[in-house]
C-alpha cells in the first residue's frame, strides 16, 4: 500500500473494521509517520460495460462518481448521498448477473436515483445523457417531471420542515406555522 503523502510502500495497520461490504483500515506510514485510511473491497467480477457504439470497456466507478459529482454539484444535498446512489447502482448491476451491461442500462439506473434525490441533478444528467436536440425535447422532460405519472416522493432538500420532529429518541408532531 502506497502512502498518499510521501510514496513509501511500507506501512502498518493501526484498526481495521467491517463497514458493511468493505472493510476500512487505518494505517501508518512507516516512513512519514502520517496516517491515511483505506477501504477494501471484494472483487467479485469484472463487469464489461458496452457503449453505445459497440466498444467494450471495464467498468469504472470513479466515470459513475464523476459524473454524479457534476450532477450534483451545489444542490443540498445529504453527506453522503451520492456515495449512497453509487453503492446502490452497483449492487443492481451486480444482481443482474450478467458480465456485460449496456451503457443505456446503466444510464437508466442513474436517472432513476437521481429523480429520487433531486429533480435538479436529474435534469442536469438527462440533458447530457438524452441528448436532447433542442429545447422542445428538454421542455417535455421537464414537464414530465413536473406531472409524473407515477408522484416522486419529494427529496430531503427540506428535511428540516419535516411534520415529525424527534426529540430524545422519540418522534412528535412539530407544530405548524400560521
Amino acid at each position: 500500500m502506497f502512502c498518499p503523502f510521501c510514496n513509501d510502500n511500507d506501512s502498518k495497520v493501526i484498526d481495521s473494521r467491517d463497514s458493511g461490504d468493505t472493510i476500512r483500515r487505518r494505517r501508518e506510514c512507516l516512513m512519514c509517520g502520517l496516517r491515511f485510511t483505506t477501504y477494501e473491497k471484494v472483487q467479485t467480477r469484472a463487469l464489461l460495460v458496452i457503449k453505445r457504439d459497440g466498444r467494450r470497456e471495464d467498468f469504472n466507478r470513479e466515470k459513475l462518481w464523476a459524473s454524479l459529482r457534476s450532477a450534483c454539484a451545489k444542490r443540498p444535498l445529504p453527506i453522503g448521498s451520492i456515495e449512497k446512489v453509487i453503492v446502490e447502482i452497483e449492487t443492481a448491476l451486480a444482481n443482474t448477473g450478467r458480465a456485460e451491461i449496456g451503457s443505456r442500462l446503466i444510464g437508466e439506473f442513474v436517472m432513476d436515483k437521481l429523480k429520487g434525490l433531486d429533480r435538479v441533478a436529474y435534469m442536469r444528467f438527462a440533458s447530457v445523457y438524452r441528448d436532447f436536440r433542442d429545447i422542445e425535447s428538454f421542455k417535455e422532460e421537464a414537464e414530465a417531471l413536473l406531472d409524473p405519472e407515477d408522484p416522486v416522493e419529494e427529496s430531503s432538500q427540506l428535511s428540516f420542515l419535516e411534520d415529525e420532529v424527534p426529540i430524545n429518541g422519540k418522534r412528535r408532531k412539530a407544530k405548524k406555522r400560521a
